[in-house]
């Protein structure tokens, strides 16, 4: 038996309403309508990761991040033209591992992750 059950993915930040519409628009769910706290930010019902929270932090993103999303994707440019047009941006250039392709990216804050495309999922 686990010792706890996960129930959120968290980002430290500064505008977490920004940032909350931002994660919203890429990965969906619903930002929560009646906020307790503009300090804290929740999208709620996001696919594969249940609630992805935005907390205020008063200090900045310094290094890399330890912990980051990884996103399947169907094409790789797609995502990444429909993503900077909402604000991410791109981070050097598509890598080919022997399982998939990547594609680092990050989001108005400078928060790491990664477009995903799975070599399983392509067709021959």
């Amino acid at each position: 038996m686990p010792i706890a059950v996960p129930l959120a993915v968290t980002f430290d930040c500064h505008d977490p309403t920004r940032l909350a519409e931002f994660w919203c628009a890429l990965v969906g769910g619903n930002l929560e309508s009646e906020p307790h706290d503009h300090d804290y930010i929740v999208i709620e019902n996001v696919p594969v990761f249940g609630h992805l929270g935005f907390q205020q932090v008063p200090e900045d993103k310094v290094v890399k991040n330890r912990v980051h999303l990884d996103l399947d994707v169907a094409d790789i440019e797609a995502a990444v033209v429909a993503s900077t047009a909402i604000g991410a941006v791109r981070f050097g250039v598509p890598v080919e591992e022997p399982w998939n392709w990547f594609q680092v990216m990050r989001d108005p804050e400078g928060n790491e992750f990664c477009f995903i495309r799975r070599k399983e999922t392509v067709d021959p």
